[in-house]
């Protein structure tokens, strides 16, 4: 929906807010749930305001705080919708497909849930729990329609996500994801790469291909290499100078995706490769389906093939039954890999998963105690790697919002090819966000870069033209939703094969 037909919809109904918590994936519904909300007759709300007409949750059932967190963020609104009739609170996302009920039940105030698979209901169950006066608790138990059909408000005017799949075929002891969203379902390589192209002809630059476990893309034809066939062919888009994508899985972490990301020009040099432990013991344990050697095996040769790649991780300490051994083990494999950066959680007890029920649950005191040793050396580590960044010129895409100083230090902050956060002298030369800058880096910290000196070339985009032209529409129209590809669930046409080093066509 272009943001002209969206200023003939319906007349205004009131301002939204949606509140995210969780992962990418839910941070790109959320993009879903804000198009849906506009095309329904919606505004933003301002930032700062006191409370929308409309205020939805999408939630995330991974943490065992989520509950907490869910229901204390409920009943700080419940005075404020008793005062204001026709207010409406909606609840989305993990936590509502596993809980359904159990919302309405602890909170009466709430107005909708609905769960990962029918995001597309929201406006309709909003409008039928006005007529009705009545709560209204709608849970697919599968995919009614692939989310990437929907309209979507995206955040950037010049970064997109763009999901290849959606669901998990993994079963690991921890997790709680695949309950929630299903069996991996994926969309057809014409459909996702008509979207790229579409987006890119919006002004985007930069797109993140997403998944749960993007890199098993393909699965459903029994194409190992669809993944690799992917990348290659967004080399192939003019226009799009930055192709990252997450999650990958060690499993199916194969040899052509670091051929295709050592090759293909825009994809960048960056990798996230979920770690969760170094011990082969309690990977086994986790169900990972792969040990430490082979883990470690990935990082060697993707840094043989991308010698400037980052690679960042997630690892979770404390896992039932995990041995001080154990946990040397994961040490062991930090020092060894060196990850740019580490995502690191304490083990969390989730109902509903094989982890819940093990033995051997670890004291808090002694999970805490390791979670900081690790830290510790993670932080160690990423300024020693920082460091080596200074003395380079890197090419930044200039970012929105993420330098917190920017302002009182006159910096600006980009993004550098690997992902890395660099904060730069602002230019004399007039920046927008999606705009490209060199710098020289001459500083590291354990978490970003300086850039201290005059910036050099500025290159002006078509993605700082689309920051420009968003920013400077009419409030109701910036963020305009568009709705991409067609896509279509089930099992992708089959790809061509490569030819001269070519993927899909």
């Amino acid at each position: 929906m272009s943001s002209s037909d969206r200023s003939q919809a319906a007349d205004v109904k009131g301002t939204y807010e949606v509140r995210t918590f969780g992962c990418q994936m839910n941070v790109h519904d959320s993009e879903r749930m804000a198009g849906l909300l506009e095309g329904a007759g919606y505004v933003r709300a301002p930032q700062g305001a006191d409370a929308a007409d409309v205020v939805v949750f999408n939630t995330c059932a991974v943490r065992e705080n989520a509950d907490n967190r869910l229901y204390g963020n409920l009943g700080q609104l419940a005075p404020k919708k008793a005062a204001r009739p026709g207010m409406q609170i909606a609840v989305g996302g993990c936590l509502a497909q596993k809980d359904r009920d159990t919302i309405v039940e602890k909170a009466p105030w709430v107005d909708v849930v609905f769960g990962t698979h029918n995001v597309g209901k929201l406006p309709v169950l909003l409008e039928r729990a006005r007529l009705q006066d009545e709560a209204q608790v709608e849970i697919a138990e599968s995919l009614e329609a692939f989310p990437s059909t929907l309209p979507t408000r995206r955040e950037s005017a010049y970064a997109a996500w763009v999901s290849v799949s959606v669901g998990c075929n993994n079963t690991c002891t921890f997790c709680i994801v695949p309950q929630l969203r299903g069996k991996e379902k994926d969309r057809r390589p014409g459909d996702i790469l008509a979207e790229i192209e579409a987006l890119v002809d919006e002004g985007v630059s930069e797109i993140t291909l997403l998944g749960q476990n993007v890199n098993a893309y393909g699965s459903d034809i029994g194409d190992r290499e669809a993944f690799s066939k992917l990348l290659r062919a967004c080399g192939r888009i003019d226009g799009l100078e930055r192709v990252r994508f997450t999650s990958p899985h060690p499993r199916d972490f194969t040899d052509d995706v670091i051929a295709a990301m050592a090759e293909t020009p825009n994809v960048m040099p960056q990798l996230h490769m979920p770690l969760q432990s170094g011990s082969s013991r309690v990977l086994k344990a986790m169900r990972r389906s792969y040990r430490q050697e082979r883990f470690l095996g990935i990082i060697e040769k993707v840094r043989a093939a991308i010698p400037q790649a980052a690679l960042s991780t997630d690892i979770i300490v404390g896992f039932p039954g995990e041995t001080e051994e154990d946990f040397a083990e994961t040490l062991h494999v930090v020092r060894e890999a060196r990850f740019a950066q580490a995502f690191t959680f304490q083990y969390s007890k989730r109902p509903g998963t094989p982890a819940a029920e093990m033995p051997d649950q670890i004291p808090k005191k002694v999970v805490q105690e390791r979670y900081e040793r690790l830290v510790a050396l993670q932080e160690e580590i990423s300024w020693e790697e920082n460091k080596k960044q200074v003395g380079r010129t890197l090419e930044l895409m200039v970012a929105e919002g993420e330098g917190r100083k920017d302002d009182a230090t006159r910096r600006l902050s980009g993004r550098a090819p690997d992902n890395r956060l660099v904060h730069f002298t602002r230019p004399e030369e007039p920046v927008r966000p999606g705009d490209v800058v060199t710098v020289d880096i001459t500083y590291a910290a354990p978490h970003h870069l300086l850039a201290e000196g005059p910036a050099g070339a500025v290159r002006r985009t078509r993605a700082g033209d689309a920051w420009e032209r968003r920013t400077s529409a009419p409030p109701e129209q910036q963020g305009s939703g568009v709705m991409l590809g067609l896509p279509t669930v089930g099992a992708p046409d089959p790809l061509p094969a490569a030819t001269g080093g070519c993927g899909l066509g």
